[in-house]
């Protein structure tokens, strides 16, 4: 088998927790005196205290006086997907197409990944884990008129670098309009100096610390999401060897039940045909209405000097921050985010189907979605206790929220991306139902095995929400 491939270098790096350069336990112990050390003020002001920002004459949308970065502005959305068919609301237009990049090298044998230690004025702990490079179009083309991020170059000349991953994939389609970013991961062969908030670490460190709640940054789930694992000869080689080994490592048994779930082939229940044909005939169905209105238009939101609020007191809100940072780019500056108002809950439920584990997945319509409807988790919802209220049920959602114990495979908090979103979290969730249970699925709804949602992951099908889930899968050594 050719261990040289990409795949193969993915695999074995997340089954290896050493580290040539230094432990996790180290690695942590750096990691919290990044924060400890650093000088971070993150504080909430009134809307009149922004600093390059204004709300615009005629039609109060928020606005950088560059016309760059993001402005928040208001959309009429009309569908007949789910039971709410009319609304409007503020939405964030950030047209540029960001980076977020991690580059890697291989170190005898293992691939290591370059992280970084970022602060992000939304984080709830101020720094996460994240990408090499964690950029948008107006930061990397210095709108901000600060340093340019470190390691960039080698992610825009070709010359530099091997592309090893390069996708455009979604942001999110409830709070974003239309957006994107690249997702990328490239190698390099050359000595490179490495700055004092990087370190080097195994895809199998990283997924470990993807245990421990809001460490791991939104941007860098995505990322790992896009990882493959298994190619043509990898195929081969697991389907001859003996179960629950990869290479030389014996993994636990859901990891074992996800291994096979991405090479088995034959036992899925819907080939890849049917499942294109569904999600087809879904998109010929569904209708989706976008129509940007200005924010002063948006009904049922009102703006006072601190906020801009739903009257319901649900949903999120949209707030003012001053952001003192001595590692980024710019040292201090005001900016908009949207403001969480509750924990909300993205979760994936699993069973084995013909033996084989599968993966519940819904077909969601948001209004910022770039092609009507994307690959969803079976339940992602902001506000899981005010939606388990209401008529009809959100799918699923009750079987969520009351799952036993020894039926969570796993289970974390998780934040959104801290650039444009404070202190949102996710309780993340994937759980394996008994394979006797029967499910009674509505239309937009499929089973998929691991390998088939991989192959989806690649064309920029699966939303923000069921990537963030994906990357957490690990194939755990026991």
């Amino acid at each position: 088998m050719n261990l040289n491939s990409k795949e193969s270098s993915f695999l074995l790096s997340t089954l290896v927790q050493e580290n040539c350069f230094q432990t996790t336990g180290e690695f942590i112990r750096w990691f919290d005196f990044q924060k400890s050390s650093s000088q971070f003020l993150v504080e909430q002001i009134p809307f009149d205290k922004l600093d390059q920002w204004y709300f615009e004459k005629d039609t109060q949308n928020l606005i950088h006086v560059s016309g760059k970065f993001f402005k928040i502005e208001g959309i009429k959305v009309s569908t007949n997907f789910g039971s709410i068919n009319e609304w409007n609301q503020p939405i964030i237009n950030q047209p540029e197409i960001g980076i977020l990049g991690i580059l890697t090298r291989v170190f005898d044998g293992i691939r290591y990944f370059l992280m970084q230690a970022k602060m992000e004025p939304g984080n709830v702990n101020t720094i996460q884990l994240s990408p090499t490079v964690q950029a948008t179009k107006s930061n990397y083309t210095k709108v901000h008129k600060g340093k340019l991020p470190f390691y960039l170059e080698y992610f825009l000349d070709r010359r530099k670098s091997n592309f090893l991953i390069d996708r455009l994939q979604s942001e999110q389609g409830g709070r974003f309009l239309r957006k994107r970013n690249r997702n990328m991961i490239i190698e390099i062969n050359e000595e490179i100096p490495i700055y004092e908030n990087f370190r080097w670490l195994t895809l199998g460190q990283i997924k470990s610390l993807l245990k421990i709640n809001n460490f791991v940054n939104m941007d860098t789930r995505s990322v790992l999401s896009c990882i493959p694992f298994v190619d043509k000869q990898i195929k081969a080689y697991l389907k001859n060897s003996i179960s629950s080994r990869v290479f030389d490592y014996k993994i636990d048994n859901f990891s074992n039940d996800i291994l096979i779930s991405m090479i088995e082939d034959n036992r899925a229940i819907n080939s890849l045909d049917e499942i294109i044909s569904w999600f087809t005939e879904l998109k010929t169905k569904y209708e989706l209405h976008v129509k940007q209105i200005p924010l002063k238009d948006v009904s049922c939101w009102k703006r006072n000097d601190w906020e801009i609020a739903h009257d319901s007191k649900h949903f999120f809100t949209i707030i003012a921050l001053s952001i003192q940072a001595g590692t980024r780019e710019v040292f201090n500056w005001t900016q908009p985010l949207l403001k969480s108002t509750s924990c909300g809950l993205i979760g994936f439920i699993t069973k084995k189907i013909n033996g084989i584990l599968h993966f519940l997945i819904q077909a969601k319509v948001e209004p910022g979605n770039m092609d009507i409807i994307d690959l969803a988790p079976t339940v992602s919802c902001s506000e899981p206790e005010f939606r388990l209220q209401q008529l009809p049920a959100l799918p699923f959602l009750d079987i969520l929220m009351n799952i036993p114990e020894d039926k969570i495979r796993y289970s974390t908090i998780q934040s959104e991306e801290g650039g444009r979103f404070y202190h949102f979290q996710n309780k993340s969730l994937i759980v394996e139902l008994d394979e006797s249970t029967n499910l009674d699925l509505p239309e937009n709804y499929i089973w998929m095995t691991f390998g088939q949602i991989m192959k989806f992951v690649r064309y920029g099908y699966f939303n923000i929400e069921a990537r963030s889930l994906i990357s957490q899968v690990n194939f755990e050594k026991v």
